[in-house]
Order: structure tokens, then C-alpha cells, then sequence
């Protein structure tokens, strides 16, 4: 009998019992030695009408903050209001449930946003509809990067901007899967996510990092003289050098207790890292054991089932500060979700409010260091 076929005859039955032991608590994340847990106190803003604010961005005279909804627009609060500011698809006909997966290959699904400083252009990373553009007066995007080495890009995920050098650096998660299957990607630790440049000038692209455990989000140093790129599967920020003698180079900044999402740095020249979730025990085996995630995809379990287990089956919220070095400097938590979950960026202002993005919520957070 095929090797494989009596692995999964073994692996299904033990997995059953995995599943009902999640369920009862046993692989729930543990709270972060030394966090705090203070988010509870969060302020949140609600959407209207819309779910899933990933990221979150202010315009260069200060103005919003704008964020990409699940049903492809970029909304800008003004006023108290969320408004629309732009569409990154023409065909919006169809685009009218605030959440559909099935639709976003159509709708378009904003994730990275980024403002230019000097020209105040808006760029967007697109997860079915590439790296965009669009003007300081919203409207519908131009799109700039569809693909790379002749092949599509499949999940465009994150960007920053060097406006000295009119470089953008940003990140394909996989050639294999699209956003709305993040979790089979994370499942199968498969490795095709890619760190990219792109040239606003020369319009060119070059590839800087192959083989990453789904790439996600981007930061710049201060300095310029490194770029962060996260890697969600395997929990860790990595560096890749622009300047120095170690141009070219990359190597392990930092490693995380959970799922990683996006990065930004904060005006002291720290940075800040949203966790979808920390990891419990069943996350850690199904990411370190690849047969263990693979067998799980073939077990009758829905997305929210397969997410559940991810996650620990509590959902919750986890802020990590790192230093320019890659140590952990402050670790802020939502322990029981009370008020935040499942965030996926911070944006400190220079006030030292944090504003909190979340990729499935209908609203954002703000907590006042």
C-alpha cells in the first residue's frame, strides 16, 4: 500500500482527536510572559457598513485615517464618516455584500496602504489586483504591477515607500494561493512568497527575496539602510539589507509568538507587529509538522472551523513593540478579545496613539499610550 495513503489512514483518526481536544481549551495560546494586558481599554470606531479595515494609513497633511474594506473600496474617515475615496475595480456592480470571499477576485481586496509623501499619491497592495496607484483626490486606482518574471501576481500583500530613492518594496505571499485561502497556505508551509522592488520612475521590478513562508507586511528602517519583511508561517520578521557591507544580505530579526501581520515603524524609529493570533500547541505542530497540515485540509472542516483551530479557538489581540535590533520592547494584549481581535496592523501616531487595524473585524482600535 502507498506509503502516503497509510499516513493518512494512521493521521485522520488521531487528528479527530486533536480537533475535540482543541475544543475543549487544551491548545489555547498562552498570555505572553511580561505583556499587558491593556486593549481591553481600546477605544473602537465602528464602520459603516463595511468589515475588515487591514490597514491603516493618514494622508501627508495629516488627514484620515484610510483603510481598504473587504469589499474593495478605500474608505477615509472624515468628519466622524467613513467615506468612499477610491476603488481599486471598475466593476463595482457586483460588489454589494461587505463581505464575500467568492467576489473578491472581481471586487478587489485593498491590504498595504501607503501615502507618498512628497507627491501625495496613495499606493495600494492589492491582493487579486497587484501593487496600484492612485491620485491625492481618490477615484479608481491605475494599476502598476500585475505581474513578475512573466508570471501573476497571485497575493500582493504589503509595501513601503523610499521616496528619496522612488522605490517602493513590497510582497507577493504566494504563487499558489490567493488571500481568501490563507489558510491553506499557512497549513501546507509552503514557501513561494516573494520580497519585490519596484522602480515609480523606471517602472521596474526586481526580486530581492524568493522562497518566503508567506510573505507579509513591509517596513523600512529609519535610515533606509534595511528593509523588514514578515513571514506569517513561520512567525518571524526578517532583514534584508539595502546598505553596508551586508547588501544583499538578509537573516532572522526577530522571532515572534504568533502569527505575524503587518509591520510599521513608529516614529522613534521602533517598530510595531500585529499578531493575528499567538500560537498555541495545535498551531505550532501543524506548522512545523507539514503532514499534520496537510491532513487537516482533507478533513471535512469549513474555513471557520480550520481558522478556529488556528487561532486557539479564543480569539484575542497581541501588539508587539521591537526595537531597531529586533528585541521585544512592549507586548499589549487583548487576552479574552474583549474589545480588539484579530489585528493586523498598528499605526502610531506621533502623539503616541495607536490605531489599530483588524483584517476581519467591522472596526478599528485606538489606545493612548
Amino acid at each position: 500500500m502507498n506509503s502516503k495513503l497509510v499516513l493518512t489512514a494512521v493521521a485522520l483518526p488521531l487528528l479527530a482527536v486533536v480537533v475535540a481536544l482543541a475544543t475543549t481549551g487544551v491548545f489555547t495560546p498562552p498570555q505572553v510572559r511580561g505583556s499587558l494586558d491593556i486593549l481591553p481599554q481600546a477605544e473602537r470606531i465602528h464602520l459603516t457598513e463595511a468589515v475588515g479595515p487591514e490597514s491603516l494609513v493618514f494622508d501627508p497633511s495629516g488627514g484620515g485615517p484610510y483603510t481598504g474594506v473587504a469589499d474593495g473600496r478605500i474608505l477615509k474617515l472624515s468628519g466622524g464618516d467613513w467615506v468612499e475615496f477610491a476603488v481599486t475595480s471598475r466593476r463595482r456592480e457586483e460588489c454589494t455584500q461587505p463581505f464575500n470571499p467568492a467576489m473578491e477576485h472581481v471586487c478587489g481586496r485593498p491590504l498595504g496602504l501607503r501615502f507618498h509623501p512628497k507627491t501625495g499619491d496613495l499606493y495600494i497592495a492589492d491582493a487579486y489586483l497587484g501593487l496600484q496607484v492612485v491620485g491625492p483626490a481618490g477615484g479608481l486606482a491605475t494599476q502598476l504591477v500585475t505581474e513578475v518574471e512573466g508570471q501573476p501576481l497571485r497575493f500582493t500583500n504589503d509595501m513601503d515607500i523610499d521616496d528619496d530613492k522612488d522605490v517602493i518594496y513590497f510582497t507577493d505571499s504566494s504563487t499558489q494561493f490567493h488571500r481568501r485561502e490563507f489558510i491553506p497556505s499557512i497549513l501546507t508551509s509552503e514557501k513561494t512568497g516573494k520580497l519585490m522592488k519596484y522602480g515609480i520612475s523606471s517602472k521596474q521590478v526586481t526580486v530581492l527575496l524568493r522562497g518566503l513562508a508567506f510573505a507579509n507586511g513591509v517596513a523600512l528602517s529609519k535610515d533606509r539602510s534595511f528593509v523588514l519583511v514578515v513571514e506569517t508561517t513561520t512567525r518571524r520578521v526578517l532583514r534584508y539589507w539595502l546598505e553596508g557591507s551586508n547588501a544583499g544580505q538578509h537573516e532572522v530579526f526577530a522571532e515572534l509568538p504568533g502569527f505575524p501581520d503587518n509591520v510599521r515603524r513608529n516614529p522613534k524609529g521602533e517598530f510595531w507587529v500585529a499578531l493575528h493570533s499567538k500560537t498555541g500547541l495545535f498551531s505550532k505542530y501543524a506548522t512545523s509538522w507539514s503532514w499534520l497540515g496537510h491532513s487537516m485540509l482533507k478533513l471535512p472542516l469549513s474555513f471557520p472551523q480550520l481558522h478556529y483551530l488556528l487561532v486557539g479557538g479564543k480569539p484575542h489581540a497581541t501588539a508587539v513593540k521591537l526595537s531597531e535590533k529586533g528585541e521585544i520592547l512592549l507586548v499589549l494584549e487583548d487576552v479574552d478579545g474583549k474589545t480588539l481581535r484579530f489585528i493586523s496592523e498598528i499605526e502610531e501616531r506621533d502623539d503616541g496613539t495607536l490605531w489599530i487595524a483588524s483584517v476581519l473585524m467591522p472596526y478599528i482600535g485606538i489606545y493612548k499610550l
